[in-house]
């Protein structure tokens, strides 16, 4: 499985927020729509990303008060990509060695799509449950034991 398999299973929806833009309002979006990053666009361009870990961060920081703290101040600028032919076990590998949850999904300089470990983990038990069953059908349709029921 290639990541634009994923990409396409997940849509094309794509949660932002501007440099500019207040972390505490960034906080909203994310709990509104149940996520854990948002990608920093201006211009149309990726510029960043904002997840939990650089909010969490954040509050710590300023004694757990946001206050008027702007995203560009906290957010991780050009952060690592990945390409849609990549597949998922380089995927795996780019994530686990960078310690990133997110990863921002990139072709050539179009942003695809954001993908998170948890829509790694969901693709994978996906594959290897069909997997398993082709297994299952094959070892039940297997020559051998037909010809011994004869």
């Amino acid at each position: 499985m290639i990541i634009r398999d994923i990409v396409n299973m997940k849509g094309g929806a794509i949660f932002s927020i501007a440099p500019d833009g207040k972390v505490s309002d960034a906080v909203q979006m994310m709990v509104k729509h149940d996520i854990g990053s948002l990608v920093v666009m201006e211009g149309g361009r990726m510029t960043g990303m904002l997840t939990f870990r650089e909010v969490l961060q954040a509050l710590d920081a300023h004694g757990g008060n946001l206050g008027d703290l702007r995203v560009a101040k906290v957010m991780v600028a050009d952060p690592i990509c990945s390409s849609p032919e990549d597949t998922i076990d380089h995927l795996r590998e780019v994530m686990t060695e960078n310690h990133v949850r997110y990863l921002p999904i990139k072709d050539k300089d179009q942003l695809l799509g954001v993908i998170s470990f948890h829509d790694v983990a969901k693709s994978v038990i996906k594959e290897t449950s069909f997997e398993n069953r082709l297994l299952k059908r094959y070892i039940k349709n297997w020559p051998e034991a037909d010809e011994a029921a004869k």
